[in-house]
């Protein structure tokens, strides 16, 4: 495993961690805390040391998932989690911004996470309007004087909100969380510049696309029950099963794993700190951690390979 520095935090995070958006169970399989202990323990054995969550991943039911398997080497992890927003059912969430919400989510977030403090607590896809709160960063950060969260994040909802990445210094947080993969390169026009200028540390999630870029389904692939990919019309996962097709045939090397390509491709570019794909069992875990290991070089031709 390699390690980067998480901006201006200091933080030596493993180049890959562990997403567990799907602990909550909204994509297509329930967890059991037997799986969930296996595929943070194969994480750890691996040199993997990030995990990111958030506070509707099911009622805060992925926090205590991950609460109950790292307790007993909490030092040993970095972990991020999120607020502003409350589970009610299968993709249904309530919104909830002001300061009071926000502290009492994160009590609840530290009590299912088990733990007196969290690493990263980060700001959860919310509206510029829910952002611009002076009350809501001023009651933040009397908690990072507390000592209960360690540093700041905002996890944008849109690839191209350049006005909370700009904002991030003015409010004390030092890491910025975007969608960035090889089908939606949106950030690197007006986000990574902005981190860079400003030593963020950049969390690429949904990095290998929801899945459309493991290499496991070819185009006429359909998504179905639980899934949250099953919300898609059929036309665009066809023309994405498309575009994958293509990009295998072109830019992934012969005899390279494309999803491990996908991971690694996102970590050339200078501005990515850590790929945070999710893991359904050990192998995923497995598979995703090899990325490291890669070796791309990427200039104005990202299918090119050392």
């Amino acid at each position: 495993m390699k390690y980067r520095r998480l901006g201006k935090t200091e933080l030596k995070v493993s180049v890959v961690g562990i997403g567990t958006w799907q602990f909550g169970g909204e994509w297509g399989k329930t967890f059991t805390q037997e799986e969930v202990d296996q595929i943070l323990a194969k994480g750890k054995e691996l040199g993997i040391n990030f995990i990111d969550t958030a506070e509707c991943y099911g009622d805060h039911l992925s926090e205590e998932f991950i609460g109950k398997s790292i307790q007993a080497n909490r030092q040993d992890w970095i972990v991020a989690t999120k607020f502003g927003h409350q589970f009610h059912g299968h993709l249904n969430r309530t919104n909830h911004w002001s300061p009071e919400e926000v502290i009492r989510q994160l009590e609840d977030s530290l009590r299912a996470l088990r733990t007196d403090y969290i690493d990263l607590y980060q700001f959860h896809s919310g509206a510029d309007e829910y952002f611009d709160q002076d009350d809501l960063w001023t009651a933040l950060d009397k908690q990072v004087q507390a000592g209960k969260i360690r540093y700041l994040g905002i996890s944008i909802g849109k690839n191209d909100n350049i006005h909370q990445t700009e904002s991030a210094t003015q409010v004390n947080a030092k890491v910025i969380q975007v969608v960035y993969n090889r089908l939606d390169r949106t950030p690197e026009e007006k986000v990574f510049p902005s981190c860079q200028q400003q030593d963020l540390g950049v969390l690429a999630r949904v990095p290998l696309a929801s899945g459309f870029l493991s290499g496991k389904y070819k185009p006429g692939s359909l998504f179905e029950g639980n899934d949250v990919r099953s919300r898609l019309e059929r036309e665009e996962i066809y023309n994405k099963l498309q575009q994958v097709e293509e990009i295998g045939n072109k830019e992934v090397p012969e005899g390279v794993d494309m999803a491990q390509w996908a991971l690694a491709w996102c970590l050339q570019h200078p501005a990515v700190t850590c790929v945070i794909p999710g893991a359904k069992n050990v192998e995923q875990v497995e598979a995703n951690a090899k990325a490291a290991d890669l070796d791309m070089a990427r200039d104005d031709h990202p299918q090119a390979w050392k």
